[in-house]
């Protein structure tokens, strides 16, 4: 599934334009989406970039930090923008849209409140699809360094004598 060659080139200027105008929480264009912002921007390469900024608010809703800035949840869905991935994830966006729309929104991403999104989200917690994502998110958003201070993680402590030595009885909290 590949993206239509005859669309419209976006120069980065009318993107970051676009999406300062926009109060959505994503710009979806041909190929990418972004943060309205401007912040940052994601291409797809076969996924559609509504899929990708589904998986985005998703993964978000899984697993809620408001710390962590979206580009982290991007990074952790990237690895589902392949030819192998595209059929299974396209037709799971479709089922959790199906469920949006069988409760009078427009899509997944039109719902306003997270609230919302989460009782659709329960409502496909047992499928193979949201068990696909949410056990993929423990690794690919977990595993990225960048988030580990946000969390006060510091690391793997053997290489540095263990935590022994390294903060383990420091627990004041007793």
């Amino acid at each position: 599934m590949k993206h239509s060659k005859n669309l419209k080139t976006l120069t980065r200027r009318d993107l970051l334009k676009q999406a300062s105008a926009a109060s959505a929480a994503f710009l979806v264009g041909a190929g990418f989406i972004a943060a309205p912002n401007g912040a940052w921007a994601a291409e797809t390469k076969v996924l559609k970039p509504e899929t990708m900024a589904t998986l985005v608010q998703m993964a978000r809703d899984i697993y809620p930090h408001d710390q962590v800035g979206d580009e982290h949840y991007v990074i952790a869905v990237k690895s589902y923008d392949t030819e192998d991935a595209v059929e299974g994830i396209e037709a799971g966006i479709a089922a959790l849209n199906a469920a949006a729309q069988g409760k009078g929104h427009a899509s997944y991403l039109a719902i306003g409140w997270e609230r919302d999104r989460v009782d659709i989200l329960r409502g496909l917690e047992n499928s193979r699809f949201f068990q696909q994502i949410r056990g993929g998110l423990v690794t690919g958003l977990y595993n990225q360094k960048a988030v580990w201070p946000i969390f006060g993680y510091e690391g793997e402590s053997f290489s540095q004598g263990g935590y022994i030595d390294r903060g383990f009885d420091d627990i004041n909290w007793i």
